[in-house]
């Protein structure tokens, strides 16, 4: 014997259990709220016509992270065979998309209520103390599930920012359903089990269900096979095989035909059909469907093996996704309340419910959150940079969706304010809130609006130490050694041009050297006196008299701005010296500062300040010795004493200043991208330029107090064009000395430039060196006689045809000497004049 065709989990468990003190094959197409294990363990001969409750746990889930939900409720009806392990499961599923389980109503039993409607009413209303607005109807007959939507829908659980998920065992009965149960979950998404409708097959078994149907049921109007009817047939088919694979003998042994059920293997009305476990071991492809009227509309499909998908093919046979994606597309969704957008999934706001939000009642820093009583009307007057700057995030969010919302100030510390959050009692705070690790686990953070961290402000003290070589900084020590390197190669150019032709660069070494460096020393100032006679040397002197111009003008500027910029150093070094001395610091006694000092830095002595103006009293009075500030409270503090107090030792990081939500909140989101478009369009920054202004006594509090040395790399290019003009024209020179000593005639030529064929490059080289530190021939040459040459000195063999050169300083010698060598003197002076 067989049983078959239960249509609730109650009753199949209650077959189950005869079945197996029996012994007889229970057949069900109720999805079991068991695992398959754990079914086989309990009801060893129940074989369930369904895949495992996983499947559609994972496509809820999927659906959930699809739309960026972050907090569900799940509804279920209660009996006695319910399993709290799916739930477990479905648990860890949404957990491993980035959401959780809100709430959990448990809807008892009707047959066991004497008022239904009462009871689900009185239930359904402690959904509207829940912020999640996204429902999971996971298990529930239809008569309880009409209660439930009928009441949610009266109290408005079904309007605009509301989303409904209903699992298979409601889905796959939406085409037997009445209009009225219909209308009460307009816009809602079911899961149903998908089959194959265009095949031959079907279409004869659907022929032959309408017709039976409409004789037994004339005045329905849906008469179409549903997924229950499919799974039915495949069951009988199922039993028919096993019955006639084992013969007439055999087919009263129960467990024999258990077991050749169970190894069932054929594609049936309701897809493939194959069992592990006890359950169907082809995992189901379910189709999402929306509730539109008086009917629904497909969206698409989801497996797990393609994800969401809008078609399906076949491959091999099998049915598959086309496209398959993680998300699914929502511009053909009807949601609740004719919703043009995903809803939020969120109790928003309403105009008789509006956002509560904390407002910080007490603050050190008034320029970011201040809460004023006006006198006249006893009003409450917000204003600051966080208020500012939220009222501009309303604007961007109110193309979307209306926001009211209402301040309310709070007096405690910002722990407490948090705390508030955390606990319900607000549902957001506008204020300078520090992201920290430990609160992040329970409140929704938005986008930081400002960096956050902490630093130690302390006074200042002048430092006068190295005034005396304060003249060697405005240049860099390479910058000097060029600037050097430049000079001596310029002087040593100058030198070698106008050597020749200058008299003012000529007589003994010292004295030649002393000049080069004297005139180009000078011309640093452009002193110098000196006669220029050469055209290369005063094109080497316009390029370096326009670098010594830029020169000058840089250092006088770099010198004058170190000299007048007054250098500020820090009363305290770092955190080591207030350690060793104990020292007192102060900080904010409302935030979370105080216990970061005493538990992560280990300070001891710490004095509360409640106010932005005793910092300068308590710090000039040395009841302590440094303020340990958030960064953007340092920096409004800076900006207002720029030249009386300054930041010392190393920043420690925080997340920033954000606004505090309730947890996975989806406004959160929200007003993070409008942060990130303020903050994009300049808004921000206009702000914060409005409201964090430079004081009159400071000309820039966030610059530097030392003006930077000038480097080589601002001026190498000069250098560059510089030295390539003294070596372009030094080439130039030597070239020209070059041809104009070729020209020279004779023997006294050969003398000097080309004495022998056979001497050697560096030989000619001295020669032309030599040439150059002599002036031009200016004593005539003429034969001697060797009588004459005798008188002189000269060998006898100048009697042999010979020419000499005779260098200034010679010649000078012989005039200076026509005492001594009177005859020579005539001989000389008669040969001038001829």
């Amino acid at each position: 014997m067989i049983v078959s065709g239960m249509q609730t989990w109650e009753e199949t468990a209650l077959i189950a259990d005869i079945g197996k003190r029996h012994q007889v094959p229970i057949i069900s197409s109720v999805t079991a709220s068991y695992t398959p294990e754990l079914v086989q363990l309990k009801w060893p001969f129940l074989v369930q016509m369904t895949s495992s409750s996983l499947d559609q746990i994972n496509c809820t889930s999927s659906i959930v992270s699809s739309y960026q939900w972050r907090k569900v409720i799940v509804i279920y009806e209660d009996d006695m065979y319910s399993d709290s392990s799916m739930l477990a499961v479905l648990t860890e599923t949404l957990r491993g998309h980035g959401a959780e389980i809100e709430h959990q109503l448990i809807l008892p039993q009707l047959s066991s209520l004497s008022d239904p409607r009462e009871v689900v009413r009185r239930e359904v209303v402690k959904l509207l103390r829940k912020q999640s607005r996204v429902f999971i109807v996971l298990r529930s007959s239809v008569s309880a599930a009409g209660h439930l939507f009928k009441e949610a829908k009266e109290i408005g659980l079904m309007g605009r920012e509301s989303a409904w998920i209903l699992a298979d065992s409601l889905s796959d009965l939406l085409d037997s359903v009445d209009t009225a149960f219909l209308s009460s979950i307009q816009g809602a998404l079911g899961i149903k089990n998908h089959y194959a409708d265009t095949t031959k097959v079907f279409q004869d078994f659907k022929g032959q269900f309408q017709k039976m149907f409409r004789s037994h049921y004339p005045k329905e109007d849906q008469s179409d096979p549903g997924i229950h009817a499919l799974k039915a047939y495949d069951s009988i088919t199922a039993i028919a095989k096993a019955v006639n694979s084992l013969g007439t003998k055999s087919s009263n042994d129960s467990v024999l035909l258990k077991t050749r059920i169970l190894s069932s293997n054929f594609t049936g009305l309701s897809g493939h059909v194959s069992f592990v476990s006890g359950a169907l071991s082809h995992p189901p492809t379910y189709r999402i469907v929306n509730v539109d009227g008086n009917r629904y509309k497909g969206l698409g499909f989801w497996s797990s093996k393609f994800g969401f998908s809008e078609v399906l093919g076949e491959e091999n046979g099998e049915r598959i996704g086309v496209d398959g994606s993680r998300t699914m597309k929502s511009s053909v969704v009807k949601w609740p309340g004719e919703l043009k957008r995903v809803p939020k999934g969120w109790a928003m706001p309403t105009d008789s419910k509006p956002l509560i939000i904390g407002v910080p009642g007490r603050t050190s820093f008034e320029k970011f959150v201040k809460v004023e009583t006006v006198a006249e009307t006893n009003e409450r007057k917000y204003s600051g940079f966080c208020i500012d700057l939220f009222k501009e995030v309303v604007k961007i969010l109110e193309q979307n969706y209306t926001l009211p919302y209402e301040f309310e100030p709070y007096n405690g510390s910002y722990p407490d304010l948090v705390q508030q959050v955390i606990n319900g009692n607000y549902d957001a705070i506008v204020g300078d809130i520090t992201i920290l690790a430990e609160r992040t686990k329970y409140v929704e953070f938005t986008q930081p609006f400002a960096e956050s961290g902490l630093t130690m402000v302390v006074p200042v003290k002048f430092d006068r130490s190295g005034m005396a070589w304060m003249f060697w900084k405005p240049f860099t020590t390479n910058m000097w050694i060029a600037t050097g390197a430049v000079l001596v190669y310029t002087m040593l150019v100058v030198w070698f041009i106008e050597h020749q032709s200058n008299a003012e660069f000529r007589g003994r070494w010292k004295d030649q050297l002393g000049t080069a460096m004297w005139f180009t020393f000078s011309s640093l100032f452009f002193a110098h006196r000196e006669n220029i006679k050469s055209n290369y040397t005063k094109i080497v002197l316009v390029i370096w008299l326009f670098l010594v111009f830029v020169l000058t003008s840089s250092y006088t500027a770099s010198l004058t701005s170190m000299l007048t910029v007054p250098r500020l150093e820090p009363s305290v070094k770092d955190l080591k010296w207030i350690k060793r001395t104990n020292a007192m610091v102060g900080c904010d006694g409302d935030s979370f500062v105080k216990d970061y000092l005493r538990q992560v830095l280990e300070l001891q002595n710490i004095k509360k300040i409640s106010n932005q103006d005793d910092y300068p009293k308590e710090l000039e009075s040395g009841n302590i010795k440094a303020a340990f500030l958030e960064i953007p409270y340092q920096k409004v503090f800076l900006r207002e004493h720029c030249n009386q107090y300054v930041k010392a030792g190393p920043s420690y990081r925080f997340g920033g200043l954000a606004f505090a939500f309730q947890k996975d909140s989806p406004l959160a989101r929200d007003v993070s991208e409008a942060i990130l478009t303020l903050t994009q369009d300049g808004m921000l920054n206009r702000l914060e330029e409005h409201w964090f202004a430079l004081s009159r006594n400071c000309d820039n509090a966030d610059s530097a107090d030392e003006t930077d040395s000038l480097t080589l790399g601002s001026f190498w290019g000069l250098y560059l064009v510089s030295g390539a003009t003294s070596t372009v024209c030094l080439l130039f020179y030597v070239y020209h000395l070059f041809r104009k000593s070729r020209q020279l005639s004779g023997p006294f030529c050969d003398n000097i430039v080309h004495p022998s064929t056979d001497q050697s490059f560096w030989t000619k080289t001295a020669g032309i060196i030599r040439y150059n530190q002599n002036d031009k021939p200016a004593a005539s040459l003429r034969r001697l006689t060797s009588a004459r040459a005798a008188g002189l000195g000269v060998d006898k063999r100048g009697l042999s045809p010979k020419w000499h050169l005779v260098s200034p300083s010679d010649a000078a010698q012989i005039f200076d000497g026509s005492s001594q060598h009177p005859q020579l003197a005539i001989e000389m002076e008669n040969v001038r004049l001829e």
